[in-house]
């Protein structure tokens, strides 16, 4: 059975190459392509975890999860069960975004959510399974690990710097809004219209920046090519890590498709710590996201996230670059 990728694949291949007549070996062909697939994906994925979500928050104690959560929080747990749930669940940064904003909207303290959004993105299944089959069960490990300890200290950080004022007003809107039907005893159809009309309006505010996000994403996919980041990230300088992060940050690239990326770095003689540094802020650091967060976060969240976990991802780097 085919997989969603391998179908949108093919329906871009059409469109583009086919319909369009577009050669495959043309820029802008290559980054529409790009566009189409990675638009696609995105939006079905971010509809389904929106109503998904709809429907958790509708059904579950979301009260009872909170106090928990909260109980936990100066101990740390609550944040290492938001970072394993996010570890396990097979979503990029942009698709993760929903499931930040159901938590939101059942008040769950914005550390937790935070560390779920961090983590979620940067562990990733298959891309896992890949990475263990190129480099080995201790280097996967440690990534895995790593990622988890970064979505667990960033939210613990950013929740300590006070950032929770900064949560776009519509999102605490949403979170008024749900603590007053949260222990009703309706019917799935029941609360069905009401689901709905939370979802359509997230999806409206996510989806025009999710597009503009892919198109810059897109056009730096299929315009610069890999030369420029095999020149400037290479072992000889000393700042190839934090400029790697930096040099991630206008893309946007998936777990699994970054990977042949980060082994044709590391084949060129990258440091696998910079080519892992670059990985990280590909997939969870990258400006189409930053468009995407714009919608849920105040510019002055978005900034301290951002420089947290950046940070976290250098530290990282060099890590991995003095262990291996």
């Amino acid at each position: 059975m085919e997989t969603l990728t391998q179908l949108l694949s093919k329906l871009a291949d059409y469109l583009v190459y086919n319909l369009l007549g577009l050669s495959e070996a043309s820029l802008f062909g290559s980054s529409l392509h790009y566009f189409i697939i990675g638009f696609t994906e995105i939006v079905i994925l971010v509809i389904l975890v929106t109503y998904l979500m709809g429907i958790i928050t509708s059904y579950l104690p979301m009260d009872k999860i909170r106090v928990y959560l909260e109980r936990n929080k100066k101990s740390g747990l609550g944040n290492v069960l938001a970072s394993l749930l996010g570890a396990i669940t097979p979503f990029c940064s942009c698709s993760s975004i929903p499931l930040f904003v159901g938590m939101m909207q059942a008040r769950i303290p914005l550390g937790i959510a935070l560390s779920f959004l961090i983590t979620s993105p940067l562990v990733n299944e298959i891309a896992i399974a890949i990475f263990w089959v190129s480099y080995g069960w201790k280097i996967t490990l440690i990534y895995v690990i790593s990622g988890i300890v970064l979505g667990v200290v960033g939210g613990i950080v950013l929740e300590k710097l006070g950032m929770a004022q900064y949560v776009a007003d519509w999102i605490k809107e949403l979170g008024e809004n749900k603590t007053e039907i949260d222990k009703d005893k309706r019917t799935f159809l029941e609360r069905l219209p009401e689901i709905n009309a939370e979802a359509l309006k997230t999806l409206k505010k996510l989806i025009p920046y999710i597009f503009i996000g892919l198109a810059i994403g897109s056009f730096i996919h299929g315009y610069v090519p890999q030369s420029f980041f095999e020149t400037y990230i290479s072992k000889s300088n000393p700042f190839a890590v934090p400029l790697a992060v930096v040099l991630a940050i206008p893309l946007y690239i998936d777990a699994v498709g970054v990977l042949p990326i980060v082994e044709s770095l590391v084949g060129k003689g990258v440091p696998l710590g910079t080519a892992i540094a670059f990985m990280m802020a590909s997939i969870g650091l990258s400006f189409p996201e930053a468009l995407v967060l714009k919608k849920v976060m105040k510019k002055k969240l978005i900034f301290a996230f951002f420089t947290t976990i950046g940070i976290g991802m250098i530290i990282s780097g060099f890590v991995f670059n003095l262990i291996f």
